[in-house]
């Protein structure tokens, strides 16, 4: 009982909550099947405070997507959703693998921005190596793309060498974490490596990485809000998404009144 007032709670206290990171296109990856799989999916967002979805599919070695096959799928959702009255909005994107931006033909990365703009979501590799990472960024960067690194508390290497992430941060890179890492989804070493960057303040977006309405559900403010970071939802997970969009410059990190004692270091 006490979760389910929680998650109201938090809806309640973020409705405009921009989702940066969410599979909710049908067929096309590891997301939702069919129409009515992305139609539940958004559905369930709504419930959870969520307002606009960015739909990421990845574009991997496994799932070799393009945003000639990310736009019409797009408008299918947003059709549905229309029809069915869900009110959430999917706007374009995509989840890029680090080791497919070198294949991507000419101009594709351009159009696999979020929403439409410069930013691209990076994912770095789950295992113990990220090498060649710093130089795919710096390619990125050079090419006027700005760099949104997908669900780093996850990466294996970056919790081998925690220094790899702040490097990155301080190269203009910004991250956006899982928002169930923060609460225990993915396992006590992710979440710990979570908070720890929360701390540290190197994290600058929280987002859902849902992929269907039961199993990997979307969800934001309701972790925040649990995990004991409910006042910075609004800028974690309305403003800075919503700069990242209009690809505008982030807005300041906010002062919270009451800073608790630091108890989360990044290990090395």
């Amino acid at each position: 009982m006490q979760i389910i007032i929680a998650a109201i709670s938090a809806a309640a206290y973020c409705w405009r909550v921009i989702d940066l990171h969410c599979h909710v296109l049908p067929g096309i990856d590891d997301g939702p099947a069919s129409i009515e799989g992305s139609v539940a999916l958004a559905r369930a967002a709504a419930a959870a405070g969520i307002e606009t979805l960015v739909a990421t599919p990845h574009v991997s070695v496994r799932y070799h997507n393009d945003a000639a096959t990310i736009a019409p799928l797009v408008e299918q959702v947003n059709d549905a959703l229309a029809l069915d009255g869900v009110a959430v909005r999917v706007l374009a994107g995509a989840e890029v693998a680090m080791t497919r931006v070198a294949e991507l033909p000419p101009g594709e990365l351009s159009l696999l921005g979020l929403g439409g703009g410069s930013w691209v979501l990076l994912e770095p590799p789950f295992g113990s190596v990220a090498t060649g990472l710093d130089s795919v960024v710096g390619e990125l960067q050079q090419q006027g793309h700005h760099v949104l690194l997908a669900h780093p508390e996850r990466c294996q290497a970056f919790h081998r060498d925690p220094a790899i992430v702040s490097h990155l941060v301080s190269r203009g890179v910004r991250t956006s974490v899982t928002a169930d890492s923060l609460v225990g989804r993915f396992g006590s070493t992710v979440r710990r490596f979570a908070l720890a960057m929360l701390e540290q303040e190197i994290v600058h977006n929280v987002t859902s990485d849902a992929h269907d309405e039961i199993n990997r559900p979307p969800g934001i403010a309701a972790q925040l809000q649990q995990a004991g970071y409910g006042a910075m939802s609004e800028w974690l997970a309305v403003e800075v998404p919503r700069a990242i969009l209009a690809d505008q410059p982030l807005p300041a990190r906010p002062e919270l009144p009451a800073k608790r004692p630091r108890r989360w270091r990044l290990r090395r």
